[in-house]
């Protein structure tokens, strides 16, 4: 009889996103699940890539670590790069010496799609419709509709209120 456990996940098409990972067991809270890997370059090259991409093109394997390295999961990456985006979260991505793991917050059930908040940075120089670009199809309760920070809010003004 053999002794080997059952793999957490796999990876197959998603409603949320072409392909998604999904849990294949029960995956406890506070559960490491994976480590997001890939070729590792500079914040430079990074842009280099990505600016080879069509303006509206949001797919992206690109994770930034840290100042100085981001995470091409587009080259040598692992089954982690599916792991889609939830504004309702059941996992987390977490730092740790210089790495990125992904953890459960929540249990997860069998069958259940894996999804963190990919919190993507917003930049000064984003186009018009980047919200747009960077839509949410999590389809959960508490959808933002982007898979973008949120927008800054406008500073209140002092004085009376209209």
């Amino acid at each position: 009889m053999s002794t080997a456990r059952k793999p957490m996940f796999k990876v197959r098409r998603s409603r949320v996103h072409g392909l998604g990972v999904f849990a294949t067991r029960r995956i406890r809270k506070g559960t490491r699940i994976v480590e997001y890997l890939g070729e590792r370059i500079s914040h430079r090259e990074a842009n280099r890539r990505f600016a080879r991409k069509a303006a509206d093109d949001n797919h992206t394997f690109l994770y930034s670590v840290d100042r100085g390295v981001v995470i091409d999961a587009g080259v040598n990456g692992n089954d982690a790069r599916f792991i889609n985006h939830g504004c309702d979260p059941n996992c987390e991505s977490v730092t740790e010496d210089r790495r990125i793991f992904i953890d459960a917050i929540a249990t997860i059930q069998p069958g259940e799609e894996l999804k963190y908040d990919y919190s993507i940075r917003r930049d000064k120089d984003d186009p018009a419709n980047i919200d747009a670009i960077y839509a949410c199809r999590c389809g959960g309760e508490g959808c933002r509709g982007t898979m973008l920070w949120p927008p800054k809010r406008p500073k209140r003004r002092s004085g009376k209120r209209r």
